[in-house]
């Protein structure tokens, strides 16, 4: 009996040992999914802010341009088109389109020098700037947990336990730069106004996890 129980205590160790592994990895598993989820709840309630501006930013610049019904148009096409979006890559893609179709409104101002100076107009363009910041900060935040997540469960024990729970690999928040899309060219004319140019340039043309798009935008003003 004497020689028995030193064998038996280390295989009660070594069962302990497994099932604290177990119990760890399970945990882990849990608490890297959790953080996703978290993560792209604040990556939604900023991307929400950001849509439910809109209606407003277009009313007042219809109040000066109204004639620019094409651009208002699109702004609406887009904004439809994330309120259907479902999974994150089409909440992705149509984020993407409705950032851009915001670029094309926003470089009106360009062509009616009088929203530079309307007060609402100005504290919804600081409203979206800073809306928009979010949005890069939460989106950075939501793929370093996807990331974490995703390098766990490609791995032992991580892979077995995700298999276990039902915890599947994440999907990146992924915005495409429109280098991948062809983005008309605006052009606001008016005989009675300023004629101006307005041309968007990608910066660059890979796919960005961490940032929003960026453009550089050319605009000639001719009389």
């Amino acid at each position: 009996m004497k020689s028995i129980l030193p064998v038996l205590i280390v295989l009660g160790l070594i069962v302990v040992g497994i099932g604290g592994c177990a119990v760890s990895g399970y945990n882990r598993v849990i608490s890297l999914d959790e953080k996703v989820k978290s993560s792209w709840a604040q990556v939604e309630t900023q991307l929400q802010r950001r849509y439910d501006l809109i209606p407003n930013l277009v009313e007042t610049v219809k109040g000066v341009a109204a004639q620019e019904e094409s651009i208002f148009v699109g702004v609406a096409e887009a904004r439809s088109k994330y309120q259907n979006a479902s999974t994150i890559n089409e909440k992705a893609a149509a984020a993407s389109g409705l950032e851009s179709a915001l670029g094309r409104l926003l470089a009106i101002r360009e062509a009616y020098p009088e929203l530079r100076s309307n007060e609402s107009f100005l504290k919804l363009q600081d409203q979206l700037e800073g809306t928009e910041n979010r949005v890069s900060v939460e989106r950075g935040r939501y793929n370093e947990a996807v990331q974490s997540l995703n390098s766990y469960i490609r791995g032992i024990p991580g892979s077995l336990w995700a298999s276990f729970v039902g915890v599947q690999k994440a999907e990146y928040f992924e915005v495409e730069s429109d280098a991948a899309r062809e983005v008309p060219k605006v052009d606001f004319r008016d005989s009675s106004k300023e004629s101006a140019s307005v041309e968007t340039i990608p910066q660059d043309s890979v796919t960005q996890r961490t940032g929003p798009a960026r453009f550089v935008r050319r605009v000639s003003l001719t009389s």
